[in-house]
């Protein structure tokens, strides 16, 4: 079977081609790994990343005519952000010995680790896997980690099924090259449960073509997919993990008994763009259908094999699901994945409005227990001067040993908390500085959302954590300064048009363009269900007050009760927009 559907005449791009000769992802990182040298090759680079990591440099340290600080970036894979104690508790010590003394939960439901060096890297990744944790697949061109309302309800059935499919659809998509235990485990394949039989058999059950022949990636073949592949599951009404903008978003069914029956399944979605490149764009995702539960590993597997046999191999940028169903149209996308499939694909159902939820604060887990949603700024977990929510974390972690749940907000939930170790919890947090009432914290910082970005993120081209702080502190101080304080909005910022933070979904958008300035896009929703737009191409940060005045002011003299700023934004439209700053 063809793997690639590519142009005649038409090369496939640099990247295709170390993948079908890395042997499954194993060289030539395995070869490299043994060498005395402070930094990978750019073809082991590409491999590296299957197994969890990317190789960055420090920015900050740059010196002209000496080596780069070359360090690497550790992700993991944590379905739906399941972070068990022993692994937290491992990740904390790592971060310290051989990281940068911080961990950061991602907009995905994982945590980096930065600052790692390659001759650390073996012992760090073993370490992980040897605390309930693994890094296969948390990068590179597979299904990355996958995302769930990180809600532990106990009481409602569609939680726990939205929990148990998303370790399903991960184990089905999981790579199966040895390679990864082979580098980093010495071929030590630690087991931490038995597979579920039934995601076995559909991992090996072929049909209409979608499984490659022979060979040790049934489902990805040599070249495994174009570009990376995004899956999240959720429930009717609960868009915590911003639905619209992955490859592929299940939306969990369940009968009046509250059994599952099947899945409403939205395609096509994903942020990243590029720089005057019109022909890359941020895209929300459309409806394609219902699946009935017993058939939806057919249907995931038909939606790879589709992205796998079609997606774009030669030009990497325009490699994501998201442009085969642009180019192609819902409807040939559909035809050609219910070839695979071998049936056709039912009509979507119809679901309640979808709301955002970060279940900051305290609530009832619905089984005697409570549940606890912190709120972390730009996702950073640090210690720094009174503000010690690392060793917060890791004493509560230690004395009561609770399970965490990362959110697409990176946020941080602990579950299964006895209601008599509230008060103990409340005060270690207390104690070192950490706010934990939802209500104290800046709206403006609440719904807020960050990249890394500088200095060790290579796409970067200008600061997006390190400088967002400051700019919340300035919109709130130029909203007070408009007797506009109650006024609350979602801001994201990314320090590139890769949109890693999702800002193409914010109310307010800031896409970094060059240095210190930034693209400005207006007009996403506080439940993020429509696309902003790009408003200006360049901003400079210095000019922020002068540049949103005009515009908040005419928000404020011109909204509908209760109209929020992106809406207030769709509704008169930009040209109205424009008139305003021309004042």
């Amino acid at each position: 079977m063809v793997i690639n559907a590519k142009p005649k005449n038409r090369k496939p791009s640099k990247v295709e081609k170390i993948k079908e000769s890395s042997n499954f992802l194993r060289e030539p990182l395995a070869t490299e790994l043994l060498e005395d040298t402070t930094h990978f090759s750019e073809q082991a680079i590409q491999v590296l990343k299957f197994h969890g990591s990317y190789q960055q440099d420090n920015r900050d340290n740059r010196v002209k005519g000496q080596e780069k600080d070359y360090q690497m970036m550790l992700r993991t894979r944590s379905p739906g952000g399941y972070i068990p104690p022993q692994l937290y508790l491992a990740l904390d010590r790592l971060s310290e010995e051989y990281g940068n003394q911080t961990l950061r939960v991602t907009t995905r439901q994982a945590f980096q680790m930065h600052g790692i060096l390659k001759k650390d890297l073996k012992t760090v990744i073993a370490t992980v896997n040897r605390n309930l944790g693994s890094t296969l697949g948390a990068c590179g061109d597979l299904n990355r980690n996958l995302m769930v309302p990180p809600a532990p309800y106990k009481n409602r059935p569609e939680y726990q099924y939205a929990w148990e499919y998303a370790d399903k659809i991960v184990s089905l998509l999981a790579p199966q090259t040895g390679a990864y235990y082979e580098i980093w485990l010495d071929g030590e394949k630690i087991v931490t449960g038995e597979e579920d039989p039934e995601v076995k058999a559909a991992r090996q059950r072929q049909s209409n073509g979608m499984l490659i022949e022979d060979g040790e990636e049934p489902i990805y073949g040599t070249n495994y997919l174009p570009k990376k592949f995004k899956i999240a599951v959720t429930v009717p009404g609960d868009n915590s993990i911003d639905v619209y903008t992955h490859d592929i978003s299940f939306v969990i069914l369940t009968n009046e008994a509250g059994e599952l029956e099947g899945f409403n399944v939205l395609a096509g979605g994903g942020m990243g763009r590029t720089h005057n490149k019109e022909e890359t764009f941020a895209r929300i995702s459309d409806r394609i259908g219902y699946v009935a539960k017993e058939d939806v590993y057919e249907l995931i597997k038909a939606i790879v094999a589709t992205q796998r046999d079609y997606g774009d191999r030669v030009t990497r940028r325009h490699a994501r699901m998201k442009y085969l169903i642009n180019d192609w149209g819902v409807e040939k996308f559909k035809a050609k994945v219910e070839s695979y499939f071998g049936k056709a694909i039912s009509p979507y159902k119809p679901l309640p409005e979808w709301k955002y939820h970060d279940y900051l604060g305290w609530h009832e887990q619905g089984d005697g227990k409570l549940f606890f949603g912190l709120s972390v700024e730009n996702g950073r977990i640090k210690d720094e001067g009174d503000f010690q929510l690392k060793t917060a974390l890791r004493e509560i972690i230690q004395q009561f040993n609770i399970p965490l749940r990362l959110t697409a907000n990176h946020n941080i939930i602990f579950y299964e908390i006895e209601p008599a170790h509230k008060q103990a919890i409340q005060q270690i947090l207390a104690q070192k500085g950490v706010v934990t009432q939802p209500e104290a914290i800046d709206p403006l910082l609440r719904y807020s959302m960050a990249c890394p970005a500088l200095p060790l993120c290579g796409l970067a081209v200008t600061e997006s954590e390190r400088i967002l702080p400051s700019i919340l502190e300035r919109i709130r101080a130029l909203l007070n300064k408009l007797d506009m304080a109650e006024d609350k909005m979602v801001i994201r910022m990314t320090g590139c048009p890769n949109g890693c933070a999702r800002p193409y979904m914010a109310e307010l958008g800031l896409v970094g363009s060059a240095p210190d300035a930034y693209q400005v896009w207006l007009g996403g929703t506080p439940d993020q269900t429509k696309l902003a737009r790009p408003y200006v191409q360049k901003m400079n940060v210095k000019d922020l007050e002068s540049f949103l005045e005009p515009l908040f002011l005419y928000y404020k003299s011109d909204r509908l009760f209760q109209e929020s700023f992106g809406e207030f934004c769709n509704r008169v439209g930009f040209e109205a927009l424009r008139k305003s700053q021309e004042i």
